[in-house]
């Protein structure tokens, strides 16, 4: 049966939130992913202003939505809405997967999953690294909770265009992963090039360089890599980013964003529906549309 041909008032409800949300491939992989596997959901974009957010959410117990992606701006505002959080999501502070359990809303963060399936490959070389991770919103506490607890990095380096944000990321793993070896820097490419430089690792959890903006890039500087350096770049669209290709272009090893994707959007889909997602095939499915 053809899939919107199926869809009745059996049909479970998830989606995805954030402002804006027309960027996302989250739909395409999920609704490919039923209609692949005979499951009668259907998952939709919804674009939510942060003003409207508790609005949201009331609305989900209302029609019986069975669950959420949360995205860009809504990480981190949306915990205190949840009536249950997991333990990881309450340690990173931000939230990126919403399940409703008879109309009790659970709180996850399957980022973190992502994140360490995307770096795993790397362990070894990060053992008491230095890393500098761009920008200081909900991924980045991600990534900030991902390093600490699964690769003993030595040192983070958090660099915002804002100061007073990641000083508050600091204290705040400082305090709940009793990690202390954070130092915070502004973002300005040319006096930040050392720093850049000494890590061995570079994130940008940012999303500068996200389609269709792919011009923009967190530094323009190619001197601010080299061919010791990993660099993660968490935006999955385009594939290769401004930014990669600038690390690209002097021999750093580059991660874009898609098996992060792929990972944590397959940890939701087992949160709401039981079921696995098959990784390798929705991973082609997506980069072959980005190509």
């Amino acid at each position: 049966m053809n899939f919107i041909e199926n869809i009745d008032y059996t049909t479970k409800i998830v989606g995805i939130i954030g402002h804006p949300i027309k960027h996302s491939f989250s739909p395409r992989m999920h609704n490919l992913t039923f209609q692949s596997q005979g499951l009668n959901y259907i998952y939709l974009p919804f674009d939510v202003p942060p003003s409207q957010l508790g609005e949201s959410l009331k609305a989900m117990g209302t029609l019986g939505i069975r669950g959420l992606n949360v995205t860009l701006p809504h990480k981190e505002k949306i915990i205190q809405y949840m009536d249950h959080v997991s333990e990881e999501a309450s340690t990173v502070g931000a939230v990126n997967t919403v399940v409703n359990e008879g109309n009790q809303l659970f709180g996850y963060n399957t980022d973190v999953n992502g994140i360490v399936e995307s770096l795993f490959p790397y362990k070894e070389d990060l053992i008491k690294s230095t890393v500098t991770v761009i920008g200081a919103g909900g991924a980045a506490r991600g990534v900030l909770y991902s390093l600490i607890r699964n690769f003993k990095v030595s040192k983070i380096n958090i660099v915002n265009r804002t100061e007073e944000r990641s000083e508050s990321l600091k204290d705040y793993f400082k305090d709940k992963m009793h990690f202390d070896n954070i130092a915070t820097y502004e973002m300005m490419p040319r006096e930040n090039l050392e720093l850049y430089k000494s890590s061995k690792l570079i994130v940008n959890t940012t999303s500068v360089g996200l389609f269709p903006n792919t011009d923009d890039s967190p530094t323009d500087l190619a001197e601010s890599f080299n061919s010791s350096q990993i660099v993660f770049d968490l935006i999955y669209n385009p594939l290769k980013t401004k930014f990669i290709e600038l690390a690209e272009s002097q021999g750093a090893t580059v991660i874009n964003g898609l098996k992060m994707f792929i990972v944590q959007g397959a940890r939701s889909f087992e949160l709401w529906t039981g079921n696995k997602m098959d990784i390798d095939s929705m991973s082609k499915e997506i980069s072959d549309l980005l190509v």
